[in-house]
């Protein structure tokens, strides 16, 4: 039987934590040492923040991998980054199901190398009954491309009688992108000092809160995931609404 990771979760703890995982490189650099250390380095970080996740009674967390725009970087680097990912899918999924974690990918699956693709689906499929956290891996995934994709998916839709053009609405969008049927982030973290979306999640962010984070993140530990955590506990968050004052009796 799996094993579930004990949570020590507080009161008001996000449901669904994004990560924009951002630094690896500078942090190589910083070192002198090559670009792929940075990455491989940023790997162990992804396995401490799923377990941080879990202790913390966090249900979801995406993690921001690899975007439809990196590749346009060096080929040498990109070929180093797919190496990374089958390392660690074949390296880390067996424990990843054993603490239970449900693996979800989401992104463009066209034009990617086979193993990988086959890779991918092998974790989702191995691990799609868990019940502990679940693990959103966002590659080759870009926001804008994902709303074009679901677009796509909503005329296809409504020119094949499916679906009426009159009744499409929010909920409509959000049955087809990439994250249907899992709750918006409340909390996106990035790394790294930057104050950028970079195309993660445009849809989903509407109403979440944003904490960044000075620290690369081969260094974002689970004292500083703590600490990301306990600032989203300080915000208000109001939605758009203004709050009712609450009055003391007689006052």
């Amino acid at each position: 039987m799996a094993k579930t990771m004990r949570s020590t979760a507080p009161l008001n703890a996000p449901r669904h934590v994004a990560i924009i995982m951002d630094g690896n490189g500078r942090w190589a650099n910083a070192r002198g040492m090559p670009r792929t250390a940075g990455h491989r380095a940023g790997v162990e970080r992804v396995r401490e923040a799923v377990r941080t996740a879990a202790e913390a009674g966090i249900q979801y967390l995406t993690l921001f991998a690899f975007s439809s725009e990196n590749w346009n970087r060096p080929k040498e680097e990109v070929s180093d980054l797919m190496g990374i990912l089958r390392f660690f899918i074949r390296r880390d999924l067996a424990e990843l199901h054993s603490e239970n974690v449900r693996v979800k990918v989401l992104g463009c699956r066209q034009n990617i190398e086979p193993d990988i693709s086959a890779l991918l689906m092998e974790a989702e499929d191995r691990t799609r009954d868990n019940t502990g956290v679940t693990l959103m891996i966002a590659f080759n995934y870009g926001a804008r491309d994902e709303l074009v994709r679901a677009t796509r998916s909503i005329v296809a839709a409504v020119t094949a009688g499916h679906l009426d053009a009159a009744a499409i609405d929010e909920a409509t969008l959000s049955a087809h992108v990439d994250t249907a049927g899992i709750p918006d982030p409340d909390l996106v973290i990035r790394t790294s000092g930057e104050q950028r979306l970079s195309n993660f999640l445009l849809w989903q962010a509407a109403y979440s809160e944003f904490v960044f984070m000075p620290c690369l993140w081969p260094d974002f530990d689970r004292a500083a995931f703590h600490d990301a955590l306990a600032e989203f506990s300080r915000r208000d968050r109001r939605f758009g609404a203004v709050p009712t004052p609450n009055l003391a009796v007689g006052s």
